[in-house]
């Protein structure tokens, strides 16, 4: 059983707010980044190492973090990527027999700050009341005035390219060699239980950097195109809007989720937008208008498509709403091989309910 004496500790927003709480370990005293909560009640390590969490701080509305510990075979990535961690309490001490390291060890691995006993209810109230916001956490409280003035500073996400941060550097490969088909992986920021899910597919994938050409993915002569999940905003990623676009006009199959998504819809001159709080969490419903069913669906964004410009775009059908707030969730171009999706089907806290999207995938690349 781990004891620790706390370090006393703040958090600053961007309008000032400051909330009280307590350090859980020393191996960092400051970190900024960008506001946001997640409401899943499971699931904390693919959160944190989620690619698409770069550079921000991450809110756990869930009252008891680090309970179960951390495994290797759940991390999305090869290292944390959230910016920083608030939580209301935080287990020292988990209790799950296959657990490889607490989540205090795997913070301090990453030198990544996190701070707890904070009313995270009052907290997520307030984002809720007044949007995404810059922030810092900090066990530095004779600098408060000096970290509001760094706080001015702080990049905001809006118009921010933070791809280059989280792709590969160079290509690799990724499944069975010896696979009937092949998808060419525009990494943006790619989780690799997407990776999984394509490969189980009949697919061998080569996973290219964010800002690799059309030519370049077509040199592995590709049966088809996926475009990834990523942090930041997607207006400032021209090469892979552009990428896409050929990659349409060519109709080589091509399917996107998350930032993915709206690369495809950019490339077809639909905009997108900063979200007031966005989108996180594992209980999003969703409907397949297709269909007519709902979906319990994982999500995790802070921009969207326009969904008054995909309606009244004559190539788009939309396939997916919102039904919390009527979002666009999912659209396909009507004469072309390409569809996307805002959410996470590989995520699976349905669990299979999105399931049929990669399968959908596979049947437009296989035909």
């Amino acid at each position: 059983m781990r004891y620790h004496k706390k370090i006393d500790a703040i958090l600053i927003l961007e309008d000032h707010t400051q909330f009280k709480g307590k350090a859980v370990s020393n191996n960092q005293d400051t970190a900024f980044g960008e506001i946001c909560f997640n409401t899943g009640m499971t699931g904390y390590q693919e959160i944190f190492t989620d690619p698409s969490y770069h550079g921000q701080l991450m809110v756990t509305t869930n009252a008891h973090i680090g309970n179960y510990g951390t495994h290797t075979d759940e991390n999305q990535s090869n290292s944390p990527k959230i910016a920083g961690l608030i939580c209301k309490n935080f287990s020292y001490n988990p209790s799950r027999a296959s657990s490889n390291l607490s989540l205090e060890d795997f913070l301090n691995q990453s030198n990544l700050f996190a701070i707890s006993d904070l009313d995270t209810r009052a907290l997520v109230h307030h984002i809720r009341q007044h949007g995404a916001m810059n922030a810092v956490i900090s066990t530095q409280l004779d600098k408060i005035d000096q970290l509001k003035e760094q706080l001015k500073t702080y990049p905001k996400m809006n118009g921010l390219e933070l791809a280059s941060k989280v792709s590969t550097q160079k290509p690799y490969y990724f499944g069975n060699k010896n696979s009937t088909y092949k998808i060419a992986v525009l990494d943006l920021g790619v989780k690799t239980n997407i990776l999984k899910y394509l490969s189980k597919r009949e697919a061998y994938l080569k996973v290219f950097p964010y800002n690799s050409s059309l030519e370049d993915l077509m040199s592995f002569e590709p049966n088809a195109i996926f475009l990834s999940n990523s942090p930041g905003d997607p207006q400032p990623l021209k090469s892979a809007i552009e990428l896409a676009k050929s990659a349409i006009d060519k109709n080589i199959p091509t399917f996107g989720i998350c930032l993915g998504h709206q690369i495809i819809a950019l490339s077809q001159g639909i905009s997108t937008f900063k979200m007031h709080h966005g989108h996180r969490g594992i209980n999003h419903p969703v409907m397949n208008l297709v269909t007519g069913k709902s979906e319990i669906t994982s999500q995790n964004h802070g921009f969207a498509v326009n969904k008054d410009e995909a309606e009244n775009h004559s190539d788009i059908e939309i396939t997916h709403i919102h039904l919390n707030d009527q979002t666009l969730a999912g659209f396909r171009l009507k004469e072309k091989k390409c569809f996307s999706v805002q959410y996470h089907p590989e995520a699976g806290p349905g669990p299979n309910d999105a399931n049929y999207l990669f399968d959908d995938f596979y049947k437009m690349y296989a035909s």
